[in-house]
C-alpha cells in the first residue's frame, strides 16, 4: 500500500446522516457505483476490478484485486457520539496466505474498509484505521501501516478462521481512534473500500455487503 489518505476521500457525495440510529453508507447499486470514482494507487500495475452482485441478503460489491490496487471512497460526514459502531458484512473467496501484511512488501488486504478522519490542511495529515479481513494475522491484531504512522491496520476478520465465508463484523470506531490514534473524534470525514494486491503481486477475491454506522 503506498500513501492512500489522499486518495480514498474522492467522492464528494454530501449525506445528512445526523438523525437515525443506523446510517447506512453504501447501497451497493449501479448508480452508485458509477458515481464512486475508482483510483488506482500510485505505482500499482493495475486497478482493482470492481462489480456487483446480489444474493438473499441483498446486493453486494464483488473485488478482484490481480497484483492491483484501487479503492472506492466517499467524502461523508458521521457523527460518532450517534452513531459510533461500524458494521461489516464480508467474505474472502482467496486470500492471500503467506505474506507479511506489516511490512511494505506484504502490505495488501483482499478486503478493507477505511475511515478517515481530516486532521489538517493536506490529506497527508488526515488519520485513519484501517479495518481489514487479513489473511495472515488474528482477529484483535493492530498495527501502524509501514507506509505511514497515521494509519493504523485493525484486524476484524481472519480467514485463519473464516475463508470463503460470510462474516459480520463490528467495531466502535470513536473509541478505536482514542486507543490507536489517541483521538478524540467526533465527526468523521470520510469512508472507502479497497481490495489490493500491488505489494505481493497476488491475486485475491473478495465481497463487501451491508456497510452501516450504528447507535450499539
Amino acid at each position: 500500500m503506498k500513501i492512500l489518505l489522499n486518495i480514498l476521500i474522492i467522492t464528494i457525495l454530501s449525506i445528512n446522516l445526523s438523525s437515525a440510529d443506523e446510517l447506512q453508507v453504501f447501497n451497493f447499486t449501479e448508480t452508485e457505483l458509477a458515481e464512486l470514482k475508482v483510483r488506482k494507487v500510485r505505482g500499482a500495475d493495475n486497478k482493482t476490478l470492481y462489480t456487483l452482485g446480489t444474493n438473499d441478503k441483498g446486493n453486494y460489491l464483488k473485488s478482484v484485486a490481480d497484483n492491483a490496487a484501487s479503492g472506492l471512497g466517499k467524502e461523508i460526514n458521521i457523527d460518532l457520539n450517534k452513531t459510533p459502531f461500524i458494521n461489516i458484512t464480508w467474505k474472502i473467496e482467496k486470500d492471500l496466505s503467506g505474506i507479511k501484511e506489516n511490512t511494505k512488501k506484504g502490505h495488501d488486504f483482499a478486503a478493507r474498509v477505511f475511515v478517515i478522519k481530516k486532521t489538517g490542511a493536506t490529506p497527508l495529515s488526515n488519520r485513519a484505521i484501517n479495518y481489514v479481513f487479513s489473511s495472515n494475522n488474528e482477529v484483535g491484531a493492530n498495527f501502524s501501516s509501514p507506509y505511514t504512522k497515521k494509519s493504523i491496520d485493525n484486524v476484524l476478520a481472519s480467514t485463519k478462521n473464516n475463508l470463503n465465508e460470510w462474516v459480520t463484523v463490528k467495531a466502535n470506531v470513536k473509541a478505536d481512534f482514542k486507543r490507536l490514534h489517541d483521538l478524540d473524534v467526533n465527526e468523521l470525514d470520510g469512508i472507502a473500500i479497497m481490495s489490493d494486491t500491488d505489494n505481493s503481486k497476488m491475486k485475491s477475491i473478495a465481497y463487501f455487503q451491508n456497510i452501516y454506522f450504528s447507535s450499539q
